[in-house]
This record gives structure tokens, sequence and C-alpha cells, in this order.
């Protein structure tokens, strides 16, 4: 990626959306020609075309009046799995529940069944595949999570397949530890007992190859208990990894509430949260994800209470939650257009929420999804009128340019 050139580059002639919330403009635009300067993977700085000078040896890049903005960034994927669940879609449409569907052996169950029998190698190679659109609409960073292998060397395999996707296409990607996403057959009727084989020995391997950026948990009648998720939180936390989790998606056991008591990153799903829950994600200042791709495939009526989110000062971020059974969308800004059409987000709050509130929901605030002195240069250049046309029309071509660590990027 050439992240460590010293030498500088400039894109010059550029309006720029900073989607900086001090500036006083909705997103923090800039509006006039600016040129933003990058060096050595960083935003050196942004300044009024009027006082840009090139600098000895620079690159100017001319944006003739295009669109600049953070790069996107998609901070909740399942993108590394194998097999495939288009029965199931089938079989919902038919009137089968999520939760039948589980317990009948599908679901999650199906996909480590496959996932167990394919190799790193090759769930790698899928993996990056699957990136192709969401990179062709301006991604730089995703997240990926395990949680389909469910054994110690399978959830290690997830995870080194998930690391390897960066060097097979140009994104970074984060990695998540999900081995609390079900109760894998080999423990069937012995949650607790799997539980301590992920805090005894999936975690700790985990961290200490250095495959998991954080640790993440279902926490849902249909995986596992608050007390449960408690232990692997506990655990995790002694090992220096921050947390997540999947909570309230299908009912509210108080899961938010209690990622909020461990300083989580990011509460995700939260359809059914409660205000006692907005109220303890506010004061941990935690994260709510919303993820519409999953409400909306799985036809779910509770919408995530936005407005005491917003009430309340919560950051919400959106996610594609990419994966094959709840959420087979590979396209950020079609989240977006879901989360102000499904939600009641405003287009301001779903562009936010797919740059600066998702890169914080990644613990990477300020350094990512803002363009500003010291950022990552993760970069993005549009063909459009105004950022508002990247929500409104998400299947459009806009793209003209991506750039990560200032480096042009096909």
């Amino acid at each position: 990626m050439g992240t460590t050139e010293a030498r500088a580059r400039s894109w010059i002639n550029a309006r720029l959306a900073t989607m900086d919330p001090s500036s006083g403009h909705p997103y923090g635009a800039l509006e006039g020609p600016h040129a933003l300067r990058t060096r050595h993977g960083r935003i050196e700085a942004v300044m009024p075309m009027r006082d840009w000078r090139p600098a000895s040896g620079e690159e100017a890049v001319d944006a003739a009046g295009r669109w600049m903005t953070p790069g996107l960034v998609d901070c909740h994927t399942h993108l590394v799995w194998g097999g495939d669940r288009a029965g199931e879609f089938e079989r919902r449409l038919a009137g089968a529940s999520y939760a039948e569907i589980a317990a009948g052996g599908g679901g999650i169950r199906a996909t480590v069944r496959a996932t167990r029998a394919t190799s790193e190698e090759e769930l790698a190679r899928t993996a990056a595949e699957r990136l192709a659109p969401l990179l062709a609409e301006g991604l730089t960073t995703v997240e990926i999570k395990s949680g389909y292998g469910l054994t110690l060397a399978d959830e290690l395999k997830q995870l080194r397949a998930a690391r390897r996707v960066a060097s097979l296409v140009t994104v970074r990607a984060t990695t998540t530890l999900l081995a609390a996403h079900a109760v894998p057959p080999e423990f069937e009727g012995r949650a607790d007992d799997y539980v301590s084989h992920v805090c005894d020995a999936i975690l700790p391997a985990a961290a200490a190859e250095g495959l998991a950026d954080a640790v993440d948990v279902f926490c849902e009648r249909i995986a596992f208990s608050p007390e449960q998720c408690a232990r692997v939180f506990g655990r995790a936390r002694e090992l220096g990894l921050p947390v997540k989790g999947h909570m309230e998606q299908l009912s509210n056991l108080g899961g938010s509430r209690l990622a909020a008591s461990h300083g989580a990153l990011s509460a995700d799903h939260v359809e059914y949260l409660d205000e006692a829950g907005v109220e303890a994600l506010a004061h941990a200042g935690t994260c709510a994800v919303l993820l519409p791709g999953a409400f909306y495939f799985l036809r779910e009526t509770q919408r995530p209470p936005v407005e005491a989110l917003r009430r309340a000062g919560v950051p919400m971020a959106v996610a594609t939650d990419l994966n094959p059974g709840t959420s087979p969308f590979a396209s950020l800004r079609l989240a977006a257009n879901m989360a102000c059409v499904l939600f009641g987000l405003t287009v301001e709050e779903a562009f936010a929420a797919i740059t600066r509130e998702a890169a914080r929901a990644l613990g990477l605030a300020g350094r990512r999804g803002v363009l500003a002195g010291g950022a990552d240069a993760d970069l993005a250049l549009w063909s459009v009128p105004h950022p508002n046309a990247l929500v409104y029309e998400p299947m459009a071509p806009r793209l003209w340019q991506r750039v990560l660590g200032g480096e042009i990027v096909a």
C-alpha cells in the first residue's frame, strides 16, 4: 500500500465532506475548492486552495471539483464463511422463523459445518471476492468476525483467513473473535462447558497469536445468557482485548447494559433496547451499531429506538452485517439507505454512521472516518453533486477514486 512513503501527495480543487461534527456545517462540508495533503500514510493538512503551494517533489491530483469524503467503514461483518444458505431464505418466506430454522440444525450451525470443511486459503479467497462490491463503493476498512468454527482450531482458522484478506485485496481489516456465537454440536446441552472452553482455550490462544482485535458475543435465548456473556467479557478484558456484543436483536435480555458495564466498543442490532439500555450506552460512551439488512431480511417489525438513542447522545453506526443467513448484502451504501427508510436516520446521520461513527465502533475514533490532520489518509472521491447522493441512490456507481494510506488503489 506504500503507507510509509515520505513523498507528499495532495488532492487539489476538491470539495470536502470532512465529517467533523465541530465544524458547524452539515457533513463538515468545505464547499469551496480545497486541498488535502497526505504524507507517511496520514492526512498532513487540509486547506483552502488559495493557501496551497506544492511541496518539493509533491504529486498533485486534480479532483476537478469532485467531493472527497473519508473512506467508508463497515464495522460489523461475518465475511469469512463456507457454504451457502439460500435454501433457508426459501424456508423463511414459507413461514419458518429464524429460531425454528436454528433448532432444526440450520442457521449458524449449517454454516459451521461448511466452514469447518473449508480450508483457510479458500475461506480467505472467497472472503476477498465478497469484498469486491464494497470496495467498488468506497470501502477502506472492514471488521471481520469469526464465529463459524466453534472449535479452537476452526476459530483460529477463521481469524487467520480474515487476517489474510488484506493481503489479497487493498483494504484495512480488523478481526473480532466471536467464538460465543452458538453452542456447537459437541457441546449440545452444555453451554456453560462451552463458555468455559471459550474462556480457557480459544480466547487465550487467539490473544497469544495476536489474531483478534476485539471479542464479541451473541447474547440471546437461542445463543448465550447474560451471565455466560459476562464470563467471556471478563476473560477478554483480562487478556487486554476490547469487547462488543450482538445485543437485543430478538428479545431484551439486558445485554446492552452488560456490554456498557464492561466498557464495550459497541452494542449491535439493539432492536429491543429499552430506556435503561439506552442510558447505559450513553453513560459508557458505547456505540449502537444498527444493522438494517438483517432487520429487512428477517422481516422484523421491532425497530431500534433511534429517537431515544439520538436524544441520549448515543453514537449510532450502521453496518452491513454481511453474512450468509440473515444479511447477504455487500453494500454499505444500501445499509445506510435502509437505515434512513426503515429506522428513521437522517441522511447526514446515515453517512456519519458509515464513516465517523463506524470508526468509533471499532475503537478508531479520530483515526478513520474523518478528514482531519493526523487521521489515516483513507479517502474516497466521488462524482456526485453532494454527499447525500451516496445514500439517496445507493446502487449508482459514483466512486471516482479510492485512496488507502495516501495511495490511490484500484
